[in-house]
C-alpha cells in the first residue's frame, strides 16, 4: 500500500513537472513589470500629469542612472469603463522578480539620497508627508500588478 502511494505521489509530481517544462519550452523569462494602478479625480488629471512630471520622471531617471530599475514608464486608460477602471499606470521594469520583489538595503538609500536631493527635503517623513498631501487629493490607488515580460520563441 504504502508503495502504490508513493508511486502515485511520484507520477503525479512527474505529470506537474513535466507540463511546467512543455510550457517554458514556448517562450523565454524577461524583465518584471510592476504596475500601480490610479484614477484620478474628476478635474485633476492635469494636475496630475504635471505632479508625475516633476516628481516621478526624475526620481525614476535617477534610479535607471543608479541600476535599480532597467525603465519606467507612465501608460494612460484610453478606454475607461467604469468609476472603478484606471485611467493612469506608473510602471516600473526590474530585471527579474529577485530585483522587483527584494528589500535591499543599499538601493533604498540611494533613493532616499536622491529624493532629497530632487525635493530639497532631508526629513523623509515631512518629504513622504508633503508628497502625500499633494498626490492625494488628486488620484485614487486601485491596485498593483507584478508582470512577467516574455519572449516567444520562434517555431521550429
Amino acid at each position: 500500500m504504502k508503495k502504490l502511494a508513493l508511486l502515485t505521489c511520484g507520477f503525479c509530481l512527474f505529470a506537474i513537472s513535466a507540463q511546467q517544462v512543455k510550457a517554458q519550452e514556448n517562450f523565454t523569462e524577461g524583465p518584471v513589470w510592476v504596475v500601480n494602478y490610479y484614477r484620478t479625480k474628476p478635474g485633476q488629471f492635469d494636475d496630475y500629469m504635471k505632479f508625475l512630471r516633476s516628481n516621478f520622471a526624475k526620481v525614476s531617471a535617477r534610479q535607471k542612472q543608479e541600476g535599480i530599475i532597467v525603465d519606467a514608464k507612465v501608460l494612460l486608460n484610453p478606454a475607461v469603463s467604469g468609476p472603478d477602471d484606471w485611467d493612469v499606470a506608473v510602471a516600473y521594469l526590474y530585471s527579474d522578480f529577485g530585483k522587483a520583489l527584494n528589500f535591499n538595503q543599499a538601493d533604498f538609500e540611494k533613493m532616499e539620497k536622491f529624493s532629497a536631493e530632487i525635493s530639497r527635503q532631508s526629513d523623509r517623513a515631512k518629504r513622504g508627508a508633503a508628497l502625500d498631501a499633494t498626490r492625494f487629493p488628486m488620484r485614487d490607488y486601485i491596485r498593483t500588478r507584478i508582470i512577467r515580460e516574455v519572449t516567444l520563441r520562434p517555431m521550429p
